[in-house]
């Protein structure tokens, strides 16, 4: 009887390493394949795969409002989940500050980790007549209605807002330009190279995908100094005469009622991914640039983005009062 007894115990010790080294987790995309998030989010999947200990991460698709449907959807049904972790980006904390969230703020849910930053940039057809982001609003100012532009998001998006910027400055009403409304980096280059938009507003990171000889060729980066790879050559607004800036956190959450101890697991996991050499090859390969922050430190920032945000959006009329 007593080996009966001990032999049910051996095989769960046995097994039980091998059970551990396979644990499964998700990462959530908020859009659909292509774009940003998905960069996020693939990111954090190779990063943790260099950790031997960390779990297995699987990517999973949940587009819709620029993070929102994902938002809604963790908040409401999957709360506590120990192994589910989303992407989000600045475009998510500016929805979140327009109130196109609900009445969602950001102490709604746990703030991970921070991968990286990226930023804006503005980009047209490789055989485009504008060269230079003063060409395309010369242009727009002569005859806005003959130029789509594609977004990721509508009206108040960070694309959108980023154009708006642009335009105002330029001496035109952001209501003369004629947006497309699209979910998702990837979307948005594919109506481009379809000839369906004439401009992006997007982000380096998932515009690197697009660049080339014949594909996309960007007009300007919305940095305060030149990024160094694929965009070394590309002079940024301010250059031009606009002074724009638009920088875009992208990184990870988790839902708020994840247990204390699997919420720190996960901000440990990523704490020791990113201070090693191999990570910041990665983050460069993804077109990200370096922003260490997790935890407490990431969950201020964020509180501080989105007030920062909300105040962008007011000049605008953009934030819905709940």
């Amino acid at each position: 009887m007593n080996v009966l007894r001990i032999l049910p115990l051996l095989a769960a010790l046995a097994t039980a390493p091998a059970a551990a080294a396979t644990r499964q987790a998700e990462c959530l995309v908020p859009s659909k394949p292509g774009g940003a998030m998905h960069l996020t989010c693939k990111l954090a999947q190779q990063a943790l795969q260099a950790k031997p200990d960390a779990p297995r991460l699987k990517l999973s698709y949940l587009p819709g409002g620029i993070g929102a449907v994902a938002w809604h959807t963790i908040v409401s049904q999957r709360r506590g989940e120990p192994d589910t972790i989303v992407a989000f980006s600045g475009g998510s904390l500016l929805n979140l500050a327009q109130g196109k969230f609900g009445k969602a703020t950001p102490d709604d849910v746990r703030w991970v980790a921070a991968l990286g930053i990226d930023y804006g940039v503005i980009a047209v057809p490789a055989d485009s007549p504008w060269h230079s982001l003063r060409d395309l609003m010369a242009a727009l100012r002569r005859d806005p209605e003959k130029i789509l532009i594609g977004m990721s998001g509508t009206i108040g998006s960070q694309d959108w807002m980023k154009m708006a910027l642009l335009a105002r400055q330029a001496g035109l009403d952001p209501r003369q330009l004629r947006f497309v409304a699209l979910e998702g980096g990837g979307e948005e280059f594919v109506a481009m190279q379809a000839g369906y938009v004439q401009v992006v507003s997007s982000d380096a990171s998932e515009t690197s995908l697009y660049v080339g000889p014949g594909k996309a060729r960007v007009l300007a980066v919305l940095s305060d100094k030149r990024l160094p790879g694929p965009f070394a050559t590309v002079p940024t607004a301010r250059e031009q005469g606009f002074d724009l800036v638009w920088p875009l956190i992208r990184g990870i959450w988790m839902g708020p009622d994840v247990p204390e101890a699997d919420y720190r697991r996960w901000v440990q996991a990523f704490d020791s991914v990113e201070s090693s050499p191999a990570f910041a090859q990665m983050r460069a390969r993804s077109g990200l640039y370096p922003l260490a922050l997790k935890g407490d430190a990431l969950t201020r920032y964020i509180r501080q983005a989105v007030a920062d945000y909300r105040r962008q959006a007011r000049q605008f009329n953009l934030v819905r009062e709940h």
